[in-house]
């Protein structure tokens, strides 16, 4: 998707684009993912015209840690982020792109000779192998589980969130039913836990997630399948390089990964997108698209995002990953005094709209 973006920007500045997508896997099921798109996120597709019907705003968000600790956020003008299926996005996304008349869709394996690549093919990357660039990973040891649900209590534009030493657990709100009983799934848990829950019935499943849930939405059901993938903490050393076929650079998760506890991953490709796209669209006439300078000033500037990003969501996964009874107080003190600071809160909710 951040490659589709990035392809629509460019093509919106009059830039010639060959897009390269992957085969579809054989026997792959729909995606059942659901995003938490930022004010960023939102506007940035809302220009291109992509931006889904179906999107669900997030005016509430409750957060329970251990020991009963707990914190509240209500947006105060807008929506706290915007809650959107990956299918839903997808299709829009192709539908766009088929009137794009400088973007020009290939199904080949073989690149075409251009002045820039650039690699958006996710965390696993063949082609960012090839470029020698280094990919370093740090792997949590979890796996995140995706699905859809309906639950019994309407959801009323409400995110939920647990987060202990077992598990972070959220159920977010989607547009599926008028009754606001439709919610998408997000449970990050131990890999041996995950391929339990994997293995279970739908409905001991969906009882499992109640109890995890502590019943706030009431009886769960399923209405998709489970998709689930490794959690790992990953960024590469070097965003843009020469290789022995061309120049090349990286965006989106080919460039970085981090922990889904804060619904950030995609915000942050989308991010990658829309700088290298300025860069690239405002450059001087003299340069060209695979000009060193252009493609280090878009590292620079992504890499400094990253990092707190990374920071931020690897600091909260490590502080909630253990079960140490002092950290446990410190961590229940600590939820207690930021839903007693609005300033603070406030502060909190701006640099997740990811709005300068």
């Amino acid at each position: 998707m951040v490659g589709q973006v990035l392809a629509l920007l460019l093509a919106r500045a009059r830039i010639q684009v060959a897009l390269i997508s992957a085969k579809p896997s054989p026997g792959k099921t729909q995606d059942v993912r659901s995003f938490a798109l930022n004010a960023a996120s939102r506007q940035l597709l809302a220009e291109l015209r992509v931006w889904p019907q179906d999107a669900t705003p997030v005016q509430h968000m409750k957060v329970w840690g251990d020991s009963s600790g707990h914190i509240e956020f209500d947006a105060q003008t807008e929506a706290l982020a915007w809650i959107v299926d990956a299918a839903s996005l997808q299709e829009r996304l192709t539908q766009a792109l088929s009137f794009a008349s400088e973007v020009q869709i290939l199904k080949e394996t073989a690149a075409p000779i251009a002045d820039l690549t650039v690699i958006c093919e996710g965390r696993v990357s063949q082609t960012r192998e090839t470029t020698g660039a280094v990919f370093d990973q740090f792997a949590y040891g979890q796996t995140a589980i995706a699905a859809h649900l309906s639950c019994e209590i309407p959801h009323e534009n409400t995110a939920w969130q647990w987060m202990d030493s077992s598990q972070i657990c959220a159920l977010l709100p989607r547009s599926d039913s008028a009754e606001g009983n439709s919610v998408a799934l997000v449970w990050s848990v131990s890999n041996d836990h995950a391929q339990t829950l994997q293995a279970m019935a739908p409905g001991d499943f969906a009882i499992a997630l109640q109890e995890a849930t502590q019943n706030q939405l009431g009886n769960l059901q399923l209405l998709s399948e489970r998709a689930s993938w490794p959690l790992m903490l990953a960024q590469a050393q070097q965003w843009c390089g020469l290789a022995e076929w061309g120049t090349w650079v990286l965006a989106g998760d080919a460039a970085h990964a981090v922990h889904p506890l804060a619904g950030q991953g995609l915000n942050l490709g989308l991010g990658d997108a829309a700088e290298l796209a300025n860069v690239l669209a405002s450059k001087p006439y003299f340069r060209s698209y695979s000009d060193k300078k252009l493609l280090r000033a878009y590292e620079r500037v992504r890499k400094a995002d990253a990092a707190m990003l990374r920071l931020a969501t690897d600091g909260l996964q490590q502080t909630f990953s253990r079960s140490d009874a002092r950290l446990q107080g410190l961590r229940h003190w600590g939820m207690k005094g930021l839903d007693a600071a609005p300033p603070l809160k406030a502060w909190l909710m701006r640099q997740a709209s990811g709005m300068r």
